[in-house]
C-alpha cells in the first residue's frame, strides 16, 4: 500500500519546530502559512497522532510530537545522504573504498587519513583493515581491499604498485633489559643468548620470518604487542623508527647495535598496492594522494624539523 506520508510534511513539520511557529516556518519554505497548517493537519492525520498543542496563541509539540520529531529528523538525513550518494555515483564516485594496511604503517596517518576522508566523501564508505606482510597483497587479490599499502616483502605478482615511503626498522630493548647496558657492536653469540621478539606471519604459507639472530624467539602477529613486550624487558627486536622515536628520546627504549648488521640493514619502502588495470574513481584517487602525502609527513621527520630550525634562525 502506498504511504500517505510525504517526505514534503516532514520536512516542513522539522522546520516548524526549528524556527518556532507556523508563519516563521512558512516565510523559509517560502509558502503561505495556510499551506504549512494544512501540511501539518494532513500528517497528523495520516499518522494518527496528535503533533501540536494548538490551545495556545503558538502552537506546541505535544509528547507524541517530539517523538515523531526525532523519527522525522532520521528520516531526512537518511535521505539526504542517499541523495549525495546517488548524486557522486552519477558522477563517478564510488559507493565505497576498502583499503588494508601493513602493520608497519604508522597509525597517526591512517587515522588522519580516515578523518579527512570522513569529511571528504560522506557519502562513501570505507572499510580499513591491518594485516601483516603477505596477508595484504591476498586481501587485494580476492577482492577483499581494493587499495593495500606493503612492504616489498608482501607483494605478489599481479599487483601494480606506487611508491609511498621508506620505513626504518630499529633494533631495541627496553632500559632494565641486560643488552642495554652494553656499549658498542653486540656479536651475534650475544644477541643470541638473549630472547628475540619477531613479527612473523600468522599463515605457514606467509612470509619467512626476518632479521632471526637469536635461537631463542618469541613470535607475535601485532606490532603493538611487540612494541609493548620489548618496552616490558622481556626480548629485543626491530621497531618501526616512528613507533619508537618518542621512547628513544625519553630512554623508554635504548638503542642496540648488531654486529652482524648495518645501521640501516632493514630499510623497508611501503607502497600501495592495486590489481593490475583498476579503473579507480574520485575517492579511491584521493586515497592513493593523501596515502604518499601522510606518510612523507610521518616517516620523514628530520626534513621538516630542520626546515623550521632554518626558519626561526631567520
Amino acid at each position: 500500500m502506498f504511504d500517505p506520508v510525504t517526505l514534503d510534511q516532514l520536512r516542513a513539520f522539522v522546520t516548524v519546530v526549528e524556527e518556532g511557529s507556523f508563519s516563521a516556518a512558512a516565510r523559509k519554505l517560502q509558502r503561505v502559512q495556510s499551506a504549512i497548517s494544512t501540511s501539518m493537519s494532513n500528517l497528523e492525520a495520516q499518522l494518527a497522532v496528535a503533533l501540536w498543542d494548538r490551545s495556545t496563541k503558538v502552537a506546541t509539540l505535544t509528547d507524541e510530537g517530539r517523538a515523531v520529531l526525532a523519527s522525522a529528523r532520521r528520516v531526512l538525513i537518511e535521505v539526504d545522504s542517499l541523495k549525495r550518494l546517488t548524486s557522486g555515483m552519477a558522477k563517478g564516485l564510488e559507493a565505497s573504498v576498502s583499503l588494508c594496511v601493513d602493520a608497519l604503517f604508522p597509525l597517526s596517518a591512517l587515522v588522519t587519513l580516515c578523518g579527512d576522508f570522513a569529511r571528504e566523501f560522506p557519502a562513501v564508505n570505507l572499510r580499513v583493515d591491518t594485516q601483516l606482510m603477505s596477508a595484504v597483497a591476498e586481501r587485494v587479490l580476492d577482492g577483499s581491499a581494493t587499495i593495500g599499502v606493503a612492504s616489498p616483502l608482501g607483494i605478489a605478482s599481479g599487483l601494480e604498485r606506487k611508491v609511498l615511503a621508506k620505513v626504518r626498522l630499529v633494533p631495541v630493548v627496553g632500559p632494565g633489559h641486560p643488552l642495554a647496558s652494553e656499549r658498542g657492536r653486540l656479536s651475534t653469540s650475544r644477541m643470541s643468548d638473549a630472547v628475540q621478539i619477531v613479527l612473523s606471519e600468522r599463515s605457514e604459507r606467509g612470509v619467512a620470518d626476518q632479521g632471526v639472530l637469536s635461537p631463542r624467539t618469541w613470535r607475535v602477529a601485532e606490532i603493538h604487542t611487540k612494541h609493548a613486550l620489548i618496552r616490558a624487558n622481556l626480548g629485543w627486536g626491530n621497531l618501526p623508527e616512528h613507533v619508537v622515536r618518542d621512547d628513544l628520546k625519553t630512554g623508554a627504549l635504548v638503542r642496540i647495535h648488531p654486529e652482524a648488521w648495518t645501521e640501516d640493514e632493514f630499510t623497508l619502502v611501503l607502497s600501495a598496492i592495486y590489481r593490475s588495470g583498476a579503473a579507480f574513481g574520485p575517492a579511491h584517487q584521493w586515497v592513493l594522494a593523501q596515502l604518499g602525502v601522510l606518510c612523507a609527513e610521518e616517516l620523514a621527520p628530520a626534513p621538516r624539523e630542520k626546515r623550521r630550525r632554518v626558519k626561526a634562525a631567520r
